[in-house]
């Protein structure tokens, strides 16, 4: 588990690769809505996609606000409510 974006708006979290596990197939991201206070685990060939589409961005050198907009198209798919252990 490593944290690979922090800003006051979003986090993201990257698990790396595990064959014997099949979420982990591909990797997975969990994106965290700060503000929202809501979630979401991607794995599979959708964090496939997320990568490929990460490192178009980062390619393109966005400042933090590009990244917040691109982060908040999964907005609409962010139901797992955030919860303190």
């Amino acid at each position: 588990m490593n944290l690979i974006y922090n800003s006051d708006n979003y986090s993201v979290v990257e698990f790396g690769v595990d064959d014997a596990q099949e979420a982990l197939r591909f990797g997975a991201y969990e994106i965290m809505d700060k503000p929202g206070r809501r979630e979401i685990f991607i794995g599979g060939n959708w964090a496939a996609s997320f990568r490929e589409h990460v490192q178009q961005l980062i390619a393109s050198e966005p400042d933090v606000e590009a990244i917040d907009t691109f982060l908040a198209g999964y907005d609409e798919v962010m139901h797992q409510p955030v919860t303190m252990h």
